[in-house]
């Protein structure tokens, strides 16, 4: 990649930037169960419902990169998502939430679907899980940040804006719109797709290959933890420590951190070692903390992990796609649009884990995630690269 091309990037990373807006939901579904009064299970709708949308409009979104583009839908994707951050600013009610909420998943069912190909294009082929993961770095800061507007919005109120947590809402506003505008002045030059474009069948039935279909598994396991340890994870420290919810948000912050963290030396692990060991390194960590999670009962044993699942999680996502990605060179799009239909695992996961804390505590939760690890070890073999 010559110099002036990887300029290009900026832009492209300030929309993975963008893309971890849609971790806000986690901490901003505990402030609305706590505004509404509403029990683990109606509140869970809130992230469930965002990652709905990825089953419906994965794969729709990369047929339409081929007819208007890569950089073109990920413009698209950010004028949604803007949409969806403006709206809470007025009106914090249940339907007004719903409708918030959803506006936010459809745009970041549009955004992860077409963002890593675009970066594909401008990189190309070399060093992609890399880049995917220095991009989920580039995320993760926007997750990790939005417990702390939350609280900072929640415990230090200021009346001239008067929006108490939704001030994160106003400030990933600001950051959408100068992402939108930095991209939309970037030039960046793609070919539109030769000959038939794939229909939406054509798509389906790639996940008729092996690696694509444990692919897309993996991913539905990986953001099912994701969501479900950004839910649970105040929770946890609530229910068994006796934390108020602005001392619990920050298990979040936490759990991003180490997502973080694991991201940008993720980055720099799979330049130097194959895919497959930290594949194994990362799910084992993820095994250590589900058994820590389930039962821990100080603050320093649940801390500990939160920060496990956060490191092991961090990569899974990069590792998984580019493996799908790679295997079907001539169907990128379709196969991205597969792959981000696969975060339908967020909307699954959350809404068995608050029927099965509900009926059991946290507890249950924890053991729902537990199944998606398990899972996450009967794929390493498939793990080529």
């Amino acid at each position: 990649m010559n110099k002036n091309k990887s300029i290009y990037l900026i832009p492209v990373m300030l929309s993975f930037f963008c893309m971890g807006f849609v971790d806000l939901v986690g901490i901003a579904s505990n402030y609305v169960k706590e505004d509404l009064g509403l029990t683990d299970s109606v509140a869970n709708i809130f992230p469930s419902l965002v990652f709905f949308w990825f089953l419906i409009f994965s794969v729709p979104t990369g047929m339409l990169m081929n007819k208007i583009g890569r950089k073109n839908t990920v413009l698209l994707s950010l004028l949604v998502t803007v949409v969806s951050l403006f709206i809470p600013l007025f009106d914090n009610s249940f339907v007004t939430m719903l409708v918030a909420f959803s506006l936010l998943g459809i745009g970041n069912a549009l955004m992860q679907t077409s963002i890593n190909p675009l970066a594909m294009l401008i990189i190309g082929d070399k060093n992609l899980a890399s880049t995917l993961t220095f991009g989920q770095f580039v995320k993760a800061i926007a997750s990790f940040l939005a417990p702390y507007l939350a609280m900072w919005g929640a415990t230090q109120a200021m009346p001239s804006f008067g929006y108490d947590w939704r001030v994160l809402f106003l400030v990933y506003l600001v950051v959408g719109l100068l992402s939108a505008a930095l991209l939309w002045a970037t030039p960046i030059q793609e070919e539109m797709a030769a000959g038939r474009s794939s229909s939406f069948m054509d798509c389906i039935r790639l996940l008729g290959k092996p690696i694509v279909l444990l692919s897309f598994f993996s991913i539905m396991c990986h953001v099912g933890i994701d969501v479900g340890t950004n839910t649970t994870a105040p929770k946890l420290l609530m229910e068994r420590v006796g934390m108020t919810l602005n001392e619990a948000a920050f298990a979040t912050s936490l759990y991003f951190i180490f997502r973080t963290i694991g991201a940008l030396t993720g980055s720099f692990f799979l330049r130097i070692m194959k895919t497959r060991w930290f594949f194994i390194f990362s799910v084992c960590l993820m095994a250590a903390s589900m058994a820590l999670m389930f039962g821990g009962q100080s603050k320093a044993v649940l801390y500990t992990a939160i920060a496990l699942v956060g490191y092991g999680n961090s990569n899974i996502f990069s590792m998984a796609f580019s493996e799908a990605l790679l295997s079907v060179p001539d169907k990128q799009n379709e196969v991205s649009g597969l792959m981000i239909m696969g975060l339908f695992g967020g909307t699954i996961f959350p809404l068995i884990m608050g029927f099965c804390s509900d009926a059991m505590g946290q507890a249950g939760a924890v053991a729902v995630m537990a199944v998606g690890v398990l899972y996450l070890f009967t794929y390493i073999p498939k793990v080529k690269h």
